[in-house]
């Protein structure tokens, strides 16, 4: 029994989907997504909702997954996914530069030239020192900003580096140096 499967996605006004050859595409007010998803399982619509209904019980490992990757496609088109960084640290910031390349200062001897894939735009604030990335594709916004992420993971003493907005850390006691 899957729980996540067995919910239905509601379909907003709209947006439309077609299913066809282990394909489903979504369209929406803000772009088009197309999703492969995994044999057997049929998506079926029923009241305004798409119902994601699996085949056999061979199949009950993807069927939460594949109601999971077309509501997230859903969510995408309509009201769009986006995941903020927070830059912490002397001199650490991120400007724009043009329309799809962002460039970081963060403490190494040269600035980092970070481009941005289609479909992915990045908002610096004015104090440039927060990320917003967005788009339509979770997955691709989600390896947007693990990308940005990774070009100074938070350090363990001092906190510094790139992390995500509410992102707990734990800070490290230094040395404990002689008394």
């Amino acid at each position: 029994m899957s729980r996540i499967g067995n919910k239905p996605i509601p379909l907003p006004a709209g947006v439309k989907y077609t299913h066809a050859g282990g394909k489903v595409v979504v369209e929406g007010p803000k772009g088009k997504i197309e999703q492969v998803i995994p044999e057997g399982i049929k998506l079926e619509t029923k009241d305004g909702h798409i119902h994601a209904i699996r085949e056999t019980e061979k199949h009950a490992a993807v069927h939460g997954l594949t109601r999971a990757l077309v509501f997230n496609a859903v969510e995408g088109v309509t009201k769009g996914w986006s995941k903020d960084l927070d830059i912490v640290g002397i001199g650490y910031r991120a400007e724009l530069k043009g329309k799809d390349m962002v460039v970081f200062t963060l403490g190494y001897s040269h600035p980092i030239e970070f481009p941005l894939p289609t479909g992915i735009t990045a908002v610096i604030d004015p104090k440039q020192t927060r990320v917003t990335v967005s788009g339509i594709d979770r997955q691709k916004v989600g390896q947007v900003a693990a990308d940005m992420r990774s070009l100074r993971k938070p350090d363990p003493y001092k906190n510094k580096g790139v992390r995500y907005v509410g992102e707990k850390l734990k800070k490290k006691a230094g040395k404990a140096g002689s008394k």
